[in-house]
């Protein structure tokens, strides 16, 4: 593995319109310009526009912050200190399969009642892991991957389901598809997110000692 380390924001901000990285992995609060702020000149276009940005945070991660990260175009998280295992894995996500299965976000094993809608056929499924950019589903039925379907997702707590379109990306085995979302509206993805961001939170810190 080689790594190009910039401690001062405004050379990193350089130097990422410059060269092509395999992932980029940024602290929040950084001399100058903040994480927050790099990441959102990392998206605005270059050649990283789509490089997974991973965001390097203290232990006790403010949910609101978390929140703005992933507004400005962040995908993962690290708690510091940096768990060596972690940021291995996390190198190697982001190089060999992210972006190849669509993996944009950060993901988190859930249990959560959906219903399936394509060409007129109501399915009911339960979602396996989730992520602001799509869902893993065991279903009764498998569709071919790029068929199109609208999700339901039933949140705990919430009046009504988050309706949205999502597009089969691959069958895993008989019963397990891979969904991304399609143009999920702003208030849908806040509610998401508000829902997703204490089981990332939860995941991160690992189990109570």
């Amino acid at each position: 593995i080689e790594a190009t380390i910039e401690t001062d924001s405004m050379q990193a901000a350089s130097l990422l319109m410059k060269e092509k990285f395999d992932a980029v992995f940024m602290d929040v609060h950084m001399p100058g310009t903040n994480g927050l702020e790099l990441a959102r000149i990392q998206r605005s276009g270059g050649l990283n526009l789509r490089t997974p940005i991973i965001m390097m945070t203290e232990e006790d991660g403010d949910p609101k912050l978390l929140s703005k990260a992933f507004e400005v175009g962040a995908n993962f998280f690290l708690f510091k200190p940096i768990d060596e295992t972690k940021l291995l894995r996390l190198v190697h996500a982001s190089k060999e399969f992210i972006w190849k299965e669509k993996r944009r976000f950060q993901r988190v094993r859930v249990s959560l009642p959906i219903t399936m809608e394509a060409e007129g056929v109501k399915i009911d499924a339960t979602a396996l892991d989730l992520s602001l950019g799509g869902l893993l589903v065991r279903a009764p039925a498998i569709m071919r991957p790029s068929s199109q379907v609208t999700l339901s997702l039933h949140l705990p707590d919430a009046k009504v389901p988050i309706r949205v379109r999502g597009k089969v990306l691959r069958v895993t085995d008989y019963e397990r598809m891979g969904i991304c979302f399609e143009d999920m509206a702003p208030a849908q993805r806040d509610a998401l997110l508000q829902y997703l961001l204490p089981l990332i939170l939860a995941e991160m810190r690992g189990p109570a000692s």
